[in-house]
């Protein structure tokens, strides 16, 4: 049986429909959290992750918020709270992306991605440190990119937004720190999502044979880190941006 050492705590999952997400919340559900899913379009998604969450046995409870809007994250942060306590664990994992080259990169995909990607992980986190402060409490996970750490030019907007993520994780986690509020990111590889839809396959190919470990990661993968991350087995950890992408990037 799988000790459930967040019986009692409330997690939010951005994105938390599909792919990534998704395994967070199935993760932190067998851990005995609540999980609040948040979505932007996919209702039958979010609903199918929410019928996961209880089979596992947590209390799920499905919200629809565009975290681009404050409006939208001050309404789902109020409905979240009431309907399930207060937020103790955040998965920053909301995003969007768009393969293109630098003459396709409008400045609408631009501000777009960094309005999802990078100031959506702004407005939540904003949204829920002052309680998390308040109760001397509070994890947070920012789903960042290992575009972040290397060149991707056919990727600007959405590196760019993920390096943004990197350096958000550092400074917040250095000013938070002294209320017991750990923030960590991690940064996926290229992992079985629905990102990788406008992806040609010989694109994806020559990055499987560029990954030492040659295949595709998991999305469960990826929830293992983060439950880690936001677990106590990582207690002395905050402020790092944790690399899982099969040793396609390899850092010190």
């Amino acid at each position: 049986m799988v000790e459930r050492i967040f019986a009692g705590r409330t997690a939010l999952v951005t994105g938390g429909s599909r792919g990534i997400g998704r395994a967070c919340c199935e993760r932190l559900a067998r851990a005995g959290a609540n999980v609040a899913v948040n979505y932007v379009s996919n209702e039958q998604a979010a609903h199918e992750t929410a019928r996961l969450i209880e089979e596992a046995g947590g209390a799920a409870h499905c919200v629809r918020a565009d975290v681009s809007s404050s409006d939208d994250v001050d309404r789902m942060i109020a409905e979240v709270t009431m309907r399930l306590g207060p937020i103790d664990l955040l998965v920053n994992n909301a995003g969007v992306f768009d393969f293109v080259s630098h003459a396709e990169t409008t400045q609408a995909i631009w501000q777009r991605t960094l309005d999802v990607n990078l100031t959506g992980a702004f407005l939540v986190t904003w949204a829920v440190k002052d309680s998390m402060m308040a109760r001397g409490f509070g994890r947070i996970v920012n789903v960042s990119s290992i575009a972040a750490l290397d060149a991707r030019p056919m990727s600007i907007a959405y590196a760019a937004s993920k390096a943004g993520l990197v350096g958000f994780t550092k400074s917040l986690a250095g000013a938070l720190a002294p209320h017991n509020i750990r923030v960590n990111a991690v940064a996926p590889g290229l992992i079985e999502t629905e990102i990788l839809d406008g992806v040609e396959q010989a694109t994806l190919d020559r990055i499987i044979e560029n990954t030492p470990m040659k295949r595709i990661g998991k999305p469960e993968e990826i929830a293992a880190l983060i439950f880690f991350l936001l677990s106590d087995e990582s207690s002395y950890t905050t402020g790092q941006t944790m690399v899982s992408s099969g040793g396609r990037v390899m850092r010190p």
